[in-house]
């Protein structure tokens, strides 16, 4: 059993360097990196998400409503033209 053992010195073992302290300027720069990373990741998911909410709002009034957009559109070009005949 001791024949499988290694005897002898054991090799010297190099350390890897104590990383450096950061200084406050560069920690509040990272963080600020870190924030703004955040803010841009955030955008690009909230931004598409309420799009399609303020969509799908819009579609379900005109379907509670139980018209449409171009419906809607021909009924105010309809009152415009009462107006201009009005005022005429």
């Amino acid at each position: 059993m001791t024949e499988e053992l290694q005897e002898g010195p054991l090799a010297q073992t190099t350390y890897a360097p104590a990383p450096k302290k950061l200084t406050a300027r560069e920690q509040r720069r990272r963080r600020r990196q870190r924030r703004k990373r955040g803010e841009e990741l955030l955008a690009w998911v909230l931004v598409p998400v309420i799009c399609l909410g303020i969509y799908w709002g819009v579609a379900a009034g005109f379907e509670m409503m139980n018209t449409s957009p171009g419906q809607v559109w021909d009924q105010l070009m309809q009152v415009k033209a009462m107006m201009e005949k009005r005022s005429s």
